[in-house]
């Protein structure tokens, strides 16, 4: 019988203007993985972080209960001696430093003052070994993928001599392959004694491992459930999440496809920016109709986000070659700005590092991309300003107290709504829609479904990458697949599944 690991008892905890918790309570057993789930900004990473002592004793009401002692972490530190280490959803690597050198930061193997590198890289090794991942000790960060990253997280976390592990987040940014490693070392943790608490939005990977699911919804708890006992379904789950049914997680389309191209990609090619040898994309060929929604859909490297990046200003590459028409007349977007004139928008596939300004506020991010709108000489009308954000604040239901609130302090559903209306804002004529909705909730998901459909039926031109292939087939039009820098195949949603999908998106680079 497994006895109790962890208690959270009455959580609250406040913030300037918002009840991030209200009384939560939380029971984890030991040796088993729990679940964490919610929309975002149920409070689910606050939480978390008022466990692990980011947010610490004294900031908050209620009390921790760990191994059957009540504990007041003053830090991060503090928790962590105690064995409860947690892995943030933004990974804290240094990408300039070597995996040793992160694994063991603030940790270090020394005497003395003196560290002892040899038996540093003995322990990285047998470290890295412990979660599959056979790289040297002295690679760079910066040299490894997302998915190596995260398991260079994890074994930072046992050097620590883990008990109670905490992952917030972990498979968002990670292929299916990736996941699925990362799902299995999770699972052979616990056949080590090893506890988890999961934070996660994709409910098949939390069926797939979990013991328990426990459900928060506007900063309380809602519901816990055992799934050793069978009877908990992902329409229960989504149901407590939102606090309604979504029996469709795909809202209805209205609009209409015209026949005219607006936008259209002829022959681009491009090389990898530090490697001229390189070639990234091979004579890309796409269009896109008026109100149609166009996806692109390929694997982790197939050269998705970078045809969006090169085309959005030659963002990205070197020796770009190729022709881009809009409206049937040819452009040509040496930078950014002249994207934008043109009607083109970009929404990022990493809001946080390319999409938002993280410590300015909501007013500021959303009006930022188009201050010409609100200057006369050169000086910005600071009261239409508000105006027009206030606009989009409405427009794009984002949930903040006020349009002063800095975005930081956002849940990420509503970060990614700052973004769309950011670009909303420039009044584009074509939106390049990269990962939309990567790292939110189903609720949150469904409100930026609706917004993209919106945008189609006023005639918007949408392409839209996505990494689910189910989100895809649900809201687009047609589909392009790629595959090592080359399309390889054009579908009508109405013909194409998964399977057919995955087929093209897997095709081997032809001779």
């Amino acid at each position: 019988m497994t006895s109790t690991i962890l208690e959270m008892k009455q959580i609250t905890k406040t913030f300037p203007g918002v009840k991030a918790l209200d009384d939560v309570n939380l029971q984890v057993q030991e040796g088993e993985i729990h679940a964490l789930i919610g929309e975002n900004g149920a409070g689910k990473s606050t939480l978390m972080k008022v466990l692990s002592g980011v947010h610490p004793y004294g900031t908050y009401e209620g009390d921790i209960i760990y191994k059957g002692n009540r504990c007041e972490f003053k830090n991060i530190n503090d928790s962590e001696k105690m064995g409860i280490v947690i892995v943030h959803q933004e990974l804290a690597l240094i990408p300039e430093l070597s995996i040793a050198e992160n694994i063991f930061l603030g940790n270090e193997t020394a005497k003395k003052g003196i560290i002892n590198w040899n038996r540093t890289f003995i322990n990285t090794r047998e470290l890295l070994g412990k979660v599959g991942l056979h790289v040297e000790p002295e690679e760079q960060i910066k040299n490894i993928g997302v998915g190596r990253q995260q398991l260079v997280e994890i074994a930072k976390a046992l050097a620590k001599e883990v008990q109670l592990l905490i992952l917030d987040e972990p498979t968002a940014a990670l292929n299916e392959k990736d996941t699925e490693n990362l799902l299995q070392l999770l699972l052979e943790f616990k056949k080590q004694g090893i506890t988890s608490i999961l934070i996660s939005h994709k409910l098949k990977e939390l069926f797939q491992v979990s013991d328990y699911i426990t459900v928060l919804r506007d900063g309380k708890t809602v519901s816990s459930y055992s799934l050793k006992e069978g009877n908990v379904t992902e329409k229960r789950i989504i149901k407590d999440m939102v606090g309604r049914d979504l029996s469709n997680l795909y809202p209805d389309r209205n609009h209409k496809i015209e026949d005219h191209v607006v936008f259209e990609i002829k022959n681009w090619s491009l090389y990898h920016p530090l490697d001229s040898e390189r070639k990234m994309l091979h004579d890309v060929h796409l269009r896109v109709r008026r109100g149609e929604i166009v996806g692109l859909a390929g694997l982790v490297g197939a050269g998705r986000t970078e045809l969006a990046m090169s085309i959005f200003g030659k963002s990205y590459g070197k020796k770009i070659t190729g022709q881009l028409f809009k409206d049937g007349q040819e452009v040509v977007f040496n930078n950014v700005d002249q994207a934008i004139k043109h009607g083109v928008a970009y929404v990022s596939e990493d809001r946080k590092e390319y999409g938002l300004i993280l410590i300015d506020s909501v007013k500021n991010n959303l009006t930022l991309s188009n201050l010409r709108k609100l200057s006369n000489k050169s000086r910005i009308d600071e009261n239409q300003e508000v105006v027009e954000a206030e606009k989009l604040q409405e427009k794009m239901n984002i949930k903040t107290p006020t349009i002063f609130q800095t975005v930081n302090n956002l849940s990420g559903g509503n970060q990614q709504k700052v973004v769309l209306g950011k670009w909303i804002f420039t009044e584009p004529d074509v939106l390049l829609l990269d990962e939309p909705t990567r790292g939110i909730d189903v609720g949150a998901k469904y409100e930026i479904y609706k917004i993209i459909n919106d945008l189609a039926e006023q005639g918007k031109a949408i392409m839209m990458i996505s990494s689910e292939l189910p989100e895809l087939l649900g809201m687009c039009d047609r589909i392009y697949t790629l595959s090592e820098g080359r399309i390889t195949g054009d579908h009508d949603t109405s013909d194409a599944t998964q399977e057919s999908l995955m087929t093209y998106m897997t095709e081997s680079r032809r001779s």
